[in-house]
């Protein structure tokens, strides 16, 4: 312990930020008071210091990466968020568009020769596609190729197919696990904060709807991922509330695998004033995500948000998988101005990014079931 404070003591002279240090090598949960302090006060030596201790402590220098690929339905959505540079409104009818359930069987079909173990689907709110046409879809996937992991849907998606089928969530996600679903994505949590939320995406699923459909998710034995938009108009006190909320459903359910936060982009939308956030900042949320997230065995860096080299930078700030796809064909972020725009990398670059920062590249399941160890295989 006494380097370990050491080290802290020399990066800060903040006694409250000594504390946390003293906290965080013990094991004692940060506060939201502390949580906040920490984005006020803490340097980014200091908040990477102890992130990258705690990520040491679960995961080592392993990072993970699965091999999946993702499918959009449709651009297509009845919702309109300031900061989305994806959607087309189904409303003006504007140029989107929309895939046919054969046309997506058609694309899981052409990986039937690759060892992919995880499909992705989310998109727009379509209002055609309903539960149904949902159901159909994955009972057709999965009778193609039953060992392929369905991640599928957000929350947003989710509450508009229920509401539409006039179905309790209980019973919604009863029906879409009967049929193939087997865990939930963490997006549309944007932030939770009525007050934010208000402005940036008022007329979609709030938090409390959010909360609901992944606790129910996690009550019929699935698992999910939690995400937060950040860096646009929310304060500190936003970001520590929205972490607040995921970690305290995370004590009562454990479903939670990772939390991923995402970085706002503004090329395109409604929200196109508005700065991007800095690389030191970026580095400083994710270390501080993993302080205060102690709850959540993983922390993801989704590398076509980020880019490949801030991705990396990640893996000293707290981060432990990224993503890693070897083929992510979508188009969220590179509409809104991300930093890859066509999203691909083969599992060689993948495992060449991961050690060329002294980092031990692990391909996992959905489940983060170990698959294999490519610290010591050619690619």
């Amino acid at each position: 312990m006494d380097s370990f404070i050491e080290k802290a003591a020399a990066l800060t002279a903040d006694p409250v930020l000594s504390a946390i240090a003293r906290k965080v090598y013990t094991g004692v949960r940060v506060s939201p008071e502390e949580g906040i302090h920490l984005f006020e006060k803490g340097s980014l030596p200091f908040v990477g210091m102890l992130a990258n201790y705690i990520r040491e402590q679960k995961h080592g220098d392993k990072t993970y990466f699965n091999r999946n690929f993702h499918i959009e339905p449709t651009n297509v959505c009845v919702f309109s968020c300031a900061f989305c540079a994806y959607s087309r409104l189904y409303a003006k009818r504007e140029e989107g568009w929309e895939l046919s359930i054969d046309r997506m069987v058609d694309i899981v079909k052409s990986y039937d020769d690759k060892p992919i173990t995880e499909v992705h689907i989310v998109g727009g709110v379509h209002p055609k596609m309903d539960m149904a046409y949902f159901i159909e879809l994955i009972r057709k996937i999965k009778a193609h190729r039953p060992g392929l992991h369905v991640k599928a849907f957000t929350a947003v998606e989710l509450d508009y197919m229920f509401r539409k089928a006039k179905l309790s969530v209980a019973e919604g996600m009863q029906q879409l696990k009967d049929a193939g679903l087997e865990s939930l994505p963490g997006g549309g949590a944007e932030i939770f904060h009525p007050d934010i939320r208000e402005k940036i995406c008022a007329d979609k699923v709030d938090a409390e709807g959010w909360l609901r459909i992944h606790e129910t998710a996690h009550q019929l034995g699935m698992h999910s991922n939690a995400t937060m938009l950040y860096g646009h108009i929310e304060t500190y006190e936003h970001r520590i509330d929205h972490m607040e909320r995921l970690r305290l459903l995370q004590d009562k359910t454990g479903g939670f695998n990772t939390f991923i936060p995402l970085k706002f982009r503004n090329k395109d939308n409604d929200m196109s004033t508005v700065p991007e956030s800095t690389i030191v900042e970026d580095m400083r949320l994710y270390a501080i995500a993993r302080i205060y997230m102690d709850n959540f065995p993983h922390l993801k860096a989704y590398w076509p948000m980020l880019g490949r080299q801030q991705a990396q930078l990640t893996l000293s700030y707290g981060v432990n998988d990224i993503d890693g796809t070897i083929d992510d064909s979508t188009k969220i972020y590179s509409m809104a101005g991300s930093e890859e725009q066509t999203p691909a990398m083969s599992t060689s670059e993948l495992v060449t990014l991961i050690r060329q920062v002294k980092r031990r590249p692990v391909e996992r399941d959905t489940l983060y079931n170990e698959i294999r160890d490519y610290s010591a295989v050619d690619v």
